[in-house]
């Protein structure tokens, strides 16, 4: 294979037409520069350069490879270029994944504001439900991943958790239940009532609504498995039970029901960015776990 940087080498001295010039501009001997280009017409097996008068003229060849020199040069600063701009994350690539609330009022405002500062950054957005974002974060296929965890809970290794916002549930009561008068609730005044199970699959969210009911004293009588919010509100509005979402899954309340906030305690979900430890730092990682601390701020 020819070497790339004896061809630069054959390229000064011929857009120089000296040994001695070209050996001035490069910080090499005279008897470097030979060498060097000696070695190449070894590689290359031709002549690469004529002897002219005190000069020297390039052969066919010689002219050849210095033109490709000069488009390899040409290539060589443009992938320089492309790896600054990556460095300082102003290209690149990032798999996103997240789950559905989050996607329907956490998301879109954080990826619009990255976009805005970061237009030339791809961004792979990916639903992952019923799957576990995290899982796709620790297998590789994403970079980011928007999850929710208990409370007190410790992150995987290798992975760091940016804390966005906590986020608490509410009770949603079909319209003119006797418990719609009250403006906030005790959870356990939802004891006795059907409930309407929004949540199926196991994970954190779920456990978050057992566990606050347990604390409050009983377990829910689960009537109806909805598994999604605005399905839940629809079994809730027909009179079928009351049900717990958080508040972020409320963008759109039927108008069949109402809604209250819930204490003694108030459960709460926590969601948080996760990223990799050896990508935690990169500067298109940054700035988009800053467009999610932004968006869920506000």
């Amino acid at each position: 294979m020819l070497d790339v940087r004896r061809m630069q080498v054959l390229r000064a001295v011929v857009t120089t037409g000296s040994i001695t010039a070209a050996a001035v501009n490069l910080g090499y001997t005279p008897s470097a520069v030979s060498q060097q280009v000696a070695a190449l017409e070894k590689q290359a097996g031709l002549p690469l350069l004529d002897r002219v008068g005190r000069g020297v003229r390039p052969t066919q060849a010689g002219r050849l490879l210095t033109e490709h020199a000069a488009r390899i040069t040409d290539r060589l600063a443009e992938a320089e270029a492309a790896l600054a701009d990556l460095r300082a994350g102003r290209t690149g690539r990032l798999r996103v994944g997240y789950f559905a609330t989050a996607g329907a009022a956490l998301v879109p405002p954080a990826v619009a504001a990255f976009r805005e500062r970061h237009p030339d950054v791809r961004l792979d957005l990916r639903l992952t439900e019923p799957d576990d974002p995290m899982v796709e974060l620790r297998a590789g296929r994403a970079d980011v991943a928007v999850v929710v965890r208990g409370r007190d809970a410790e992150p995987p290794r290798g992975v760091r958790v940016v804390h966005l916002l906590d986020d608490p549930y509410l009770a949603v009561l079909p319209r003119g239940h006797e418990l719609a008068r009250k403006r906030v609730l005790d959870l356990a005044d939802l004891a006795g009532q059907p409930w309407v199970d929004a949540v199926v699959a196991p994970g954190a969210c779920r456990d978050t609504v057992l566990d606050a009911c347990a604390a409050a004293g009983f377990a829910p009588n689960v009537v109806v498995e909805a598994d999604d919010y605005p399905t839940a509100q629809g079994f809730v509005a027909a009179g079928l039970g009351v049900t717990i979402v958080p508040k972020l899954s409320l963008g759109v309340v039927h108008p069949g029901v109402v809604v209250r906030r819930l204490r003694h305690p108030e459960p709460t979900r926590t969601i948080g960015a996760a990223v990799r430890e050896e990508n935690a730092d990169a500067p298109t990682v940054t700035g988009l776990l800053a467009a999610f601390r932004e968006a869920a701020g506000r």
